[in-house]
This record gives structure tokens, sequence and C-alpha cells, in this order.
């Protein structure tokens, strides 16, 4: 049975660096994270951590750590078991996750271990910009303030975390009076799992395809990603399409009776009538 939002263990994390290339020697110099469950928060984990390299003064003016306050804090290799502990079984979520995703690849990856394929990671920028898309930007400390966050960045790991959890939470308010609460959706909408976004949209296709080929009618739950407003429509399909890297499944609307392209990704729910 398909999971509630709130009854999955989630992770936010977020990191500090020595700067913004990982390939080219950046490490992490600080890592944090809130575990909870729907309102409830389970654990804290925070820790600054050696990089064994000298933080750029760009990174400096950002987080204000000095290589004097690294100088006896312990080594990735020691905070990484604990880390990846930690974040065991639950889904892992950050803003602009695929920056902080990547620093920790990299960090394993000098460890000679891989990522957890089993883990879904969720970027919370992502939702931003899909339940908000009439912002003139997505800075976090932009998104924050107007959704109401009065907590100021401050560009270290934990109140980053605690920032991010605040949009977090807010964002999902918004899906959930949307009338999207699954976990399948959720993810399906947000992930950065390449296999599962795939898997889910190849199920999807693989209806459409079958109303196409028998000439029926599809219902369908979408969620616009011009309007973040959902809506239900009764389609007749006519193909398949892929543009930018997102595939749309175009056909007649009845609703604006006319036709219309819905990216796949955005479709909540889909049967053949």
């Amino acid at each position: 049975m398909n999971k509630h939002i709130d009854e999955v263990e989630i992770t936010i994390f977020d990191t500090e660096t020595t700067g913004l290339e990982p390939q080219t020697g950046d490490r992490i110099v600080e890592i944090a994270g809130i575990r909870f469950r729907g309102k409830e928060k389970l654990a804290t984990f925070s820790t600054l951590v050696n990089p064994q390299r000298q933080i750029s003064p760009g990174a400096f003016a950002v987080n204000k750590i000095s290589e004097e306050m690294l100088a006896g804090a312990p080594l990735i290799s020691q905070v990484m078991p604990k880390f990846l502990e930690f974040i065991a079984g639950s889904c892992l979520c950050s803003y602009n996750a695929s920056f902080d995703l990547e620093f920790l690849q990299n960090e394993l990856k000098l460890l000679k271990k891989d990522f957890p394929q089993e883990i879904i990671v969720l970027d919370v920028l992502k939702m931003a910009r899909r339940l908000l898309p009439q912002l003139e930007r997505y800075a976090l400390w932009f998104v924050a303030q107007r959704l109401g966050i009065k907590e100021q960045q401050q560009h270290r790991a934990f109140s980053d975390v605690e920032i991010t959890w605040e949009v977090f939470s807010r964002l999902k308010e918004i899906l959930t009076s949307k009338g999207v609460t699954d976990f399948k959706n959720f993810s399906n909408l947000f992930t950065l799992n390449p296999l599962l976004l795939q898997n889910i949209n190849s199920e999807r296709i693989a209806q459409i395809e079958e109303a196409i080929s028998q000439a029926l009618r599809l219902k369908i739950k979408y969620l616009s990603s011009s309007s973040a407003q959902v809506t239900e429509r009764q389609v007749t399909p006519k193909e398949i399409k892929k543009e930018n890297n997102y595939s749309y499944l175009v056909g007649f609307c009845s609703l604006r009776n006319e036709e219309r392209s819905f990216r796949i990704d955005g479709i909540l729910h889909l049967e053949i009538i």
C-alpha cells in the first residue's frame, strides 16, 4: 500500500564546504541533519569536519568557518560512518540537493565507498520551483521569507537545515492542500533519483500507449508546472513526445476543449476510461 507522506521518515541535511567544486579538491567542512516523520523531530546530527586542506576565501566569507575551528574536528573517515547510520532507512532531502549530494558522493568515493542506492533523494528547491512558480528568485532565504519564516539564513549547516525543514513543511502543506498526500506522487515530483523517476514515468507511459492503441480516453489528475494548480481532466491521447529532457502526453483535453501537452511527471493519477 502506498504510504502517506507523513508516514515516511525523512532526513533533511546540509553541508558547508571549502569551495564549490569537489572535482578540483574541495571538501566538506560541516555536515548536519534533522531526521523527522510528519511533524515529529526524531533525531539531529551536526559536526564540523577537518577537510585536511585550506578553505577558500570565498567559502570563508559565506560560512565564517575558519581553519582554527577545524583543527580539532574529526576527519570525514570518522564522520561518514556515523552520518550513514543516521540517515539509514530514511529518505534524504536537501535544498539544491544536487550540490550537497555531489559533495557527499565525492567524500564517499575518496573513502572507496558507494552512496547507498536504495536511498531516495528529494530536492526542496525542486519543490519550491514547482509549487511557487511565480517567485522571481529561489535562494533559500528568499523562499523562506516569502513563506513567512522569520529565521535568518546563517550559512551554517545546522541552521540552514532548520530553515530548510521549515520551508519543506510549508511547501508540504501547500501540496497536501491540493490533495497530494501519497509518498509515491511526492517522490515522483521531487526526486533526484533518475531510476525511480524513470520507473514511475515508464509505468504511466505504458498506460498511455495502451489507451492510444485502443482509442480510449484517459482520466488524469494533473499538477501544472506553470500555475501549480491541480486539476482533473479527461484526455483523448494522441502521442507521447520528448522535449527538453521531459516526456509529454499530447492529446485533446475536454476541460480546455483543445489539444494540450501534459508533462508526464506532473500526472498524479491516471486511469483508462
